[in-house]
């Protein structure tokens, strides 16, 4: 079953007065990416966060963001820094004072100075960590599943073009009889053009014409390609997703597709390679978004 590394996947929870929620978006990449935004409060928890999601999601470009959101009001009083404000209500009297500017209000514009009011972060104690591994194990496993799905459409296009495939092999190999036999009756009519001008060796002209039928012949190349074609089919039908393993098989289509190419010395099966290349480099691209 292929996965797609292309996901979104979300989770809540909420349990004494903290709520998490956790997002999770990939994108395709060939290794593990992991960008990750989290509260201070689990800083220590990074490297439990990485492994928890690299074990579900395996690869790709990964976004995550938890966040927590405390409904207990008592959990996040308000803080005010007295001394700061007090700091900053004389410093502002002063210098009113000395522009001879009227005081109105200083004491509201003191209070909304930067870092005079704060809220205190939630601790530790407050955060309950194994439901927000349960939260983030959640939001995984969804992407995971959305992964699936589109995987399972990837799946069927990989199928049909692998088919295309098998569909032009088969082609070339019944123009391969004929393309023989092709190549035989046209070397035979230029030795008869020469034979008319000059002496020629038969013996020795046989043997280099079984030489060279032997330099053209495609059938292991034929024989390779199918065994490729069905064993990308067989790896997809695997429980993991063989994203790379595939990419390998397709470099080895890739190979005996040209080598076909080179030795084929025939239009017709010269257009049913390049065809098939088309249909090889959509393999490709499809890959490239494969766990």
């Amino acid at each position: 079953m292929l996965h797609s590394m292309t996901g979104f996947g979300q989770a809540e929870n909420d349990s004494n007065g903290l709520q998490v929620k956790v997002e999770v978006k990939t994108l395709n990449s060939k290794f593990l990416d992991l960008n990750l935004k989290f509260p201070r409060e689990i800083s220590d928890k990074e490297t439990e966060i990485r492994n928890q999601i690299g074990q579900i999601l395996k690869r790709g470009k990964i976004n995550v963001q938890i966040e927590f959101t405390f409904s207990d009001d008592e959990a996040r009083p308000v803080h005010i820094n007295e001394e700061l404000l007090t700091t900053y209500f004389k410093t502002y009297q002063r210098l009113a004072g000395e522009l001879t500017e009227t005081s109105t209000d200083l004491f509201r514009l003191a209070l909304h100075s930067p870092e005079v009011i704060s809220q205190n972060e939630g601790t530790n104690e407050q955060v309950d960590w194994a439901m927000v591994q349960e939260t983030l194990a959640s939001a995984c496993k969804n992407c995971h599943t959305f992964r699936a799905e589109e995987g399972s459409v990837l799946e069927g296009k990989l199928k049909n073009y692998i088919t295309s495939i098998e569909v032009r092999l088969d082609k070339i190999g019944e123009l391969d009889g004929k393309r023989i036999e092709n190549i035989r009756s046209r070397l035979d009519k230029n030795l008869d053009e020469i034979r008319s001008r000059t002496q020629v060796d038969t013996n020795r002209f046989e043997q280099e014409l079984i030489y060279y039928i032997e330099k053209i012949d495609i059938t292991e190349e034929k024989v390779r390609l199918k065994r490729h074609l069905d064993y990308f089919i067989e790896v997809m039908q695997l429980n993991d997703s063989q994203g790379k393993k595939l990419g390998f098989i397709s470099q080895e289509i890739g190979r005996e597709i040209n080598t076909i190419g080179s030795k084929a010395n025939d239009a017709d099966m010269q257009q049913l390679v390049v065809e098939m290349k088309d249909e090889l480099e959509k393999i490709k691209e499809q890959l490239l978004n494969i766990v």
